[in-house]
């Protein structure tokens, strides 16, 4: 029985851990702070209850699959209903569109809203359904970096329908070549903002990320998105994981260009394989003293990053779902300030997740757990004071105006999180969500590999190393490290 340790209880941290101890080998994982989620964590404040990172669950079978491989019942552990409604999106003119999970009714939803046909809007979904089945087995099932990833019959016929994913456009060209309303291109524009990016330079293959939601739906995890972490950790725990909490890896021990182990807290932990779930950045940065930052990787530029407001509200509001999305009336702008400012506009796109309208114990009764969002820039030494109490006033006057109430009248308790703090308590470097971004055509093979060239057995995993975002990649890339383990 070979030993195993990973760094790091994300999510993908959990699901290498849990597919490294199916297969028999003797499993540890340290983590810095005092619970598992890594991002995917969860706060309180008072009678309210947030899940702090990631709030949208699609492909929820991979999940599932984690379950089954461990011969479990997904049920016995784990729950989940799918949305009717997907997200809620507000417009400065009094547009609201409702995005439905049924492909017709959102479709005649944009076309009653907007000057844009159903048939144009299905005809997207069905282009981005063309880039899904292109690009999965290649960039999403398999490591980039690996020459048997690309000699087999089903990548060479994907190669071949390479032409078809559209990478040498931004996304937003080919949705301003295919719709005619601004608001329908700022919906399906923002899909860039999934992996931290930017829809003004990202390629239109990122015009894929629809698919999940629209084919594969969105769910909710019932008792809140903490609920996938708290299951998989109990199913990595039956599975006989050990789990070390509030241990800070001091580094990572090389022999002879081969792992042995590492040092935590000052004593040696020996290791056959180890999985790093931190950023690759700060691998090697903090863990690997005697290797060097490669290159590519110290020049590539950061995702953007994230400014949360949770916001316990005391009031109830009819008109809001589990997402809402509050559009700026300049999309560009927006995107030129975080990107080429690297700062924040003054009339933000606002993301609001309620948790509490699908799980009313996350907020008093007639009350609503508001996790307020905004796309920052990662931090490059801004003055986030002042961009937190000037974006926070922003927020508050947009939400008040689209919603006809004054909001800060309703703030019952606050609590924020801005890139400093991802950073710190995440250690994503810069605070930024997604590693590097992808604005370039060739992000994804930029990428840092899943596995280490020089030293033998260490292996990668995370938003770091997987060329997109969300929970669904997470758990790809640890099946993509465990199919790299021999």
């Amino acid at each position: 029985m070979s030993k195993a340790i990973i760094i790091g209880a994300g999510i993908a941290g959990i699901a290498a851990a849990i597919r490294l101890a199916i297969k028999g080998h003797q499993v540890e994982v340290f983590e810095a702070s005092a619970q598992t989620g890594g991002k995917l964590s969860e706060i309180r404040l008072e009678a309210f209850r947030f899940d702090a990172g990631p709030s949208l669950f699609t492909m929820p079978q991979y999940v599932d699959e984690l379950f089954r491989l461990a011969g479990k019942d997904p049920q016995d552990y784990f729950a989940y209903e799918k949305l009717d409604t997907i997200c809620n999106y507000f417009y400065e003119d009094g547009t609201r569109i409702h995005a439905f999970a049924d492909p017709e009714k959102f479709s005649n939803e944009i076309a009653e809203k907007t000057n844009d046909s159903a048939d144009s809007v299905l005809d997207f979904l069905s282009k981005s359904r063309d880039i899904y089945e292109i690009t999965n087995p290649v960039f999403l099932q398999r490591s980039l970096h690996k020459l048997q990833s690309y000699l087999n019959i089903g990548t060479l016929k994907s190669l071949l329908r390479f032409p078809q994913i559209d990478a040498f456009r931004s996304m937003n060209q080919a949705n301003e070549a295919r719709f005619r309303d601004s608001r329908t291109v700022r919906l399906f524009n923002r899909y860039a903002t999934y992996n931290g990016s930017n829809p003004y330079q990202a390629p239109a293959t990122l015009n894929i990320i629809p698919h999940f939601e629209q084919h594969f739906g969105a769910y909710f995890p019932l008792g809140g998105m903490y609920a996938i972490v708290s299951s998989l950790t109990k199913l990595a725990i039956d599975l006989g994981v050990k789990f070390h909490f509030n241990s800070y890896v001091d580094e990572i021990e090389i022999r002879n260009n081969k792992v042995i182990g590492l040092i935590c807290g000052g004593q040696s932990h020996p290791a056959d394989l180890i999985i790093s779930n931190m950023d690759v950045w700060y691998t090697y940065t903090r863990l690997l003293k005697d290797i060097k930052v490669p290159e590519r990787l110290k020049n590539q530029e950061r995702s953007s990053s994230a400014l949360i407001f949770y916001w316990g509200i005391n009031a109830a509001f009819a008109e809001l779902g589990l997402h809402n999305i509050f559009f700026t009336e300049d999309y560009q702008e927006e995107f030129r300030q975080i990107w080429k400012g690297k700062s924040i506009g003054s009339d933000p796109t606002v993301y609001v997740h309620i948790s509490s309208k699908s799980n009313p114990k996350d907020a008093p009764e007639g009350s609503e757990n508001w996790f307020t969002m905004i796309n920052v820039p990662s931090d490059t030494g801004q003055d986030w004071d002042e961009l937190i109490r000037v974006s926070r006033k922003n927020i508050i006057e947009k939400l008040s105006r689209n919603l006809g109430r004054d909001i800060s009248q309703l703030i019952n308790c606050e609590s924020v999180l801005d890139p400093r703090g991802i950073d710190s308590k995440t250690f994503s470097y810069q605070g930024s969500l997604y590693g590097s971004s992808s604005n370039s055509q060739f992000s994804a093979f930029l990428r840092h590999a899943n596995f280490s060239s020089g030293v033998k057995n260490l292996y990668f995993a995370g938003g770091s190393v997987h060329p997109g975002g969300g929970i669904p990649l997470a758990l790809l890339s640890a099946k993509i490290v465990d199919g790299l383990i021999k």
